[in-house]
């Protein structure tokens, strides 16, 4: 299937591109790089240099389908200028989907996040958890899913979107390259690199540790970026004509903020320090999906652990071979 990846120059984006083409489909990345990295697509994939609201130059209904990554998606950013967030996920992917109609694309798969449920306060969520969006990220990623209902049910597209929780890990060399950079493990993988260079370093911050948890830190719930880009190419087989599936890409189970500082230490072999500092508003103490509706439909069930995933992060940025990865 000829496949258009949107944001295929991102961290998840590039892993799904990979994944994708590794799975025998002709795939094309649409990344104008304003926040992606030209050597994240493979040399050998067809790369649009192109903003999203200009897709409509490369569709033609030789596309089978298209896997919409591209997206504004900093909680921060978002808060304190929302207008950008309208217009670079509610508009440009309106475009999208405008685009996709006049091509006759059929099916969409769309990253949709755990941001559209806020401060839910039940675990593990489902997908038929009431939706409260606290920033205007999650509000975005919320109208994109109900614009892709209503489109399934008014033009007949097969759509999916999957809402994630926590990305971590690498697939091969792609690994973490955001900025700024507000991911816990990554910014940990640094403070390590640092550390073991002998360099000055910001020790780790465990903000909240009063939490009502095992050791009263936070919880998240952590998937390995190579499980997520799987799930991708199983929710592009089960996409069905005029319905819109949505579901969680979780584990049903947490890792708290001690215990991740603790496997970053343990896998880089750093006595890395951590100093407690006060809850940040608006963390919830616990987050945590249920992935088994995505087992039932797709068959999806995530393979690697949280130290696995640190293990890809830190091989991919030491450039050590991973063949040893733990799997838990």
């Amino acid at each position: 299937m000829r496949i258009l990846v949107t944001g295929g120059a991102g961290y998840i984006g590039g892993a799904v591109a990979a994944v994708l083409a590794a799975d025998g489909h002709d795939v094309e990345v649409l990344d104008d790089l304003s926040t992606g990295h030209a050597d994240a697509v493979a040399a050998d994939v067809p790369h649009h240099r192109l903003p999203l609201r200009r897709v409509e130059e490369v569709l033609d209904p030789t596309f089978g389908a298209v896997v919409h990554l591209a997206a504004r998606s900093l909680v921060g950013e978002s808060m304190e200028h929302p207008e950008r967030y309208w217009h670079g996920n509610i508009v440009e992917t309106l475009a999208l989907i405008d685009a996709m109609r006049a091509a006759g694309v059929p099916r969409l798969v769309f990253s949709s996040t755990a941001a559209v449920y806020g401060d839910a306060g039940s675990e593990p969520l489902v997908e038929d958890t009431p939706t409260r969006p606290t920033n205007p990220y999650g509000a975005s990623k919320l109208a994109i899913d109900h614009m892709l209902t209503a489109e399934a049910r008014a033009h007949g597209l097969a759509a999916v979107s999957l809402r994630y929780f926590n990305v971590a890990g690498a697939h091969g060399h792609l690994g973490e390259r955001h900025d700024p950079e507000t991911h816990l493990i990554p910014n940990l993988l640094t403070a390590a690199q640092q550390h073991r260079s002998g360099d000055d370093y910001q020790p780790a911050r465990i903000f909240g540790t009063d939490y009502p948890t095992r050791d009263g830190t936070a919880v998240r719930d952590y998937i390995h970026v190579s499980d997520l880009a799987e799930a991708h190419v199983l929710a592009l087989e089960h996409a069905r004509p005029g319905t819109h599936e949505i579901l969680n890409l979780g584990t049903g189970t947490g890792t708290t903020v001690r215990e991740v500082v603790e496997a970053v230490r343990e896998v880089t072999e750093t006595d890395l320090a951590a100093e407690e500092a006060p809850r940040r508003a608006g963390d919830p103490p616990v987050l945590v999906a249920s992935g088994a509706r995505a087992e039932r439909l797709l068959g999806w069930v995530p393979r690697l652990g949280v130290r696995a995933m640190i293990a890809d992060a830190w091989a991919a940025r030491t450039a050590v071979g991973s063949e040893s990865r733990p799997d838990a």
